[in-house]
């Protein structure tokens, strides 16, 4: 059962009842979703052990957890994805149990998916109104009037896209926006968003902040779940905590405080990761690099890319989304093709658009978007782990099950992956235990350069930091290390060196005491310290802390034109 906490008045008033005059202040609304005692085994594991949650009218509601605490299990009893093995679930005072998310959706309740959920090969307008589509007097598909709508919806959101273009040409952040569009257009009483903005640029989260206060505004109830503390305690009121199956704590997040938060996720006290010791960046100097990149284009995304990687240094890029960082490393990988450019791993020429050479030369790629480009849900933890190193673990073309039975204990005890089983279907895994089994699966191939593209996107400061710590261990090994990162302080503590990005080109690199987020999001922004720019174009050492290059300078560090 859960535990109440504090009575502190919410960080924003709660929308007026209905029948109360605009901008009046009251309680919050009535129970609008509830779920009593619920239960949900999987095998060997008990997912949901007696959940209490209470949804009220017009509020935003934090539902926040550790991966694998429960959260997605419970989304997946609320909108019919699963079905509670005891307790009930009540919708707006009446006991439901929906067997499929259509009879959720048909009844007012509305998910947004942190993976997107979509269909990529139909238009952006046929995915807002996806078994919805408005018809003719024949019956037939209007496709004018649902083009118009769309259009209409995504430019309310700020979201200028054509809605005949097919979705999997637009990036995930636009796809984002869709599947919101999407939501907002079913008229939803209940909005659940499970990590919206964990794909986001920072004026679409603004942009989806705005349309949560219309609908809070409105009356519509809203379950937030997130990892990203400063949203929570920017736009919702109360705060559910579950941790290992169990509600923990339920009450006003305004007076909660983050570290209490955190410990109550956690069950524990996390520690605050230090940032890397960095010298005045002559790392990659000192020892041959392990990677080289020099002068890549690739399409139209990459134009002019140069950046180095020495052994057991983490090299940052930064920049906006569309900035060409994914582009970069997945040509680095040889997913792409590269147009003019060189790629190097210890000195040896890379073949281009050999994803399977890049493996054998030792580059190692985690994929952003760990549902389409990462795990294999219809495969267990085991195959999951095991697929990249399966040439390894099978000498003379004969598959030695003991051999992956080793690797895969090996990796599930050292990244903590939570488990029954290693037969268990990954797609029963948490969101962050599903990274790290993704993780496993590159590191057993015994890399010399890993490739990492948002590696802690939506996963929960437990997990987070216990990536991030493995990523300092794998330096410490003397693996080189690429990290891309939309969160600014992730690139700050985890990097020894950050070379930032801007419209497929090199916009600058900082290192040394100059990794900083101000000067970090300066360098963004393309409006670099005119001194440190000056400091790194006139005097190669640059200053005693570090440098900044922001133009076609040569760089110190990686020795590359720039």
């Amino acid at each position: 059962m859960s535990s109440t906490g504090s009575t502190t008045a919410g960080r924003r008033a709660a929308p007026p009842h209905r029948g109360e005059e605009p901008g009046s202040r009251g309680e919050p609304g009535e129970p609008v979703l509830e779920v009593r005692g619920v239960v949900k085994e999987f095998p060997g594991a008990r997912a949901l052990d007696d959940v209490d949650f209470t949804l009220r009218r017009g509020e935003v509601h934090a539902l926040v957890g550790e991966n694998g605490a429960g959260k997605s299990t419970l989304i997946k009893v609320l909108t019919g994805v699963h079905r509670a093995d005891e307790g009930e679930v009540r919708y707006r005072g009446e006991r439901v149990r929906f067997t499929k998310p259509s009879e959720a959706q048909d009844a007012g309740i509305s998910t947004i998916y942190q993976e997107v959920n979509l269909v990529g090969l139909q238009s952006v307008a046929r995915n807002v109104f996806l078994g919805r589509e408005p018809r003719t007097r024949l019956g037939l598909v209007d496709f004018r009037r649902m083009n118009r709508d769309a259009g209409a919806l995504l430019a309310d959101l700020g979201v200028p896209v054509d809605p005949t273009r097919p979705l999997r040409t637009l990036g995930l952040g636009t796809q984002q926006m869709v599947a919101l569009a999407r939501a907002v257009s079913t008229d939803a009483q209940v909005l659940v968003m499970d990590e919206p903005t964990s794909s986001l640029e920072p004026r679409e989260v603004e942009v989806l902040f705005a349309t949560m206060d219309r609908l809070h505004a409105s009356g519509v109830a809203i379950v937030y779940v997130s990892h990203r503390m400063d949203e929570l305690y920017r736009v919702c009121d109360r705060v559910t905590v579950m941790r290992d199956g169990r509600v923990v704590h339920t009450g006003e997040l305004a007076g909660l405080e983050r570290l209490e938060l955190v410990r109550l996720m956690l069950g524990r006290s996390v520690d605050a990761r230090t940032e890397r010791s960095r010298d005045d960046g002559q790392t990659s100097s000192d020892e041959a690099p392990v990677l080289e990149v020099d002068g890549l284009r690739s399409g139209t995304s990459v134009r002019d890319v140069t950046f180095s990687v020495a052994p057991g240094e983490v090299v940052g890029l930064g920049g906006l989304l569309g900035a060409g960082r994914t582009e970069t490393v997945k040509a680095v990988a040889g997913a792409l093709p590269v147009d003019d450019g060189q790629v190097r791993v210890r000195g040896s020429r890379l073949r281009p658009g050999r994803p399977a050479g890049s493996l054998r030369a030792g580059v190692a790629m985690l994929a952003e978007d760990r549902k389409t480009e990462g795990i294999v849900p219809g495969l267990s933890v085991r195959e999951n782990i095991v697929l990249a190193a399966l040439p390894r673990l099978s000498p003379g073309g004969l598959v030695s099950r003991a051999r992956q039975d080793a690797v895969v204990e090996t990796f599930v005890r050292r990244l903590r992956i939570k488990v029954s089983s290693p037969e268990q279907p990954v797609s029963e895994l948490s969101g962050g235990n599903q990274q790290k089994v993704l993780l496993a699966r590159w590191l057993a191939t015994h890399p010399t350069v890993l490739l990492l593209d948002e590696p802690t996107r939506g996963i929960d400061v437990g997990a987070k930091a216990e990536v991030q710590g493995l990523v300092d261990e794998l330096a410490a090994e003397g693996l080189g290390v690429v990290l891309i990162s939309s969160e600014l302080d992730e690139l700050v503590r985890g990097a020894d060196r950050v070379v930032v990005l801007r419209e497929g080109a090199v916009a600058g690199e900082l290192t040394g005491a100059l990794v900083r987020e101000d000067e970090l999001m300066s360098v963004i922004a393309g409006a670099a310290d005119r001194d440190g720019a000056r400091a790194c174009a006139g005097a190669p050492d640059g200053p005693a802390g570090g440098g900044t290059s922001t133009g076609p300078t040569t760089s110190r560090t990686t020795g590359g034109a720039r």
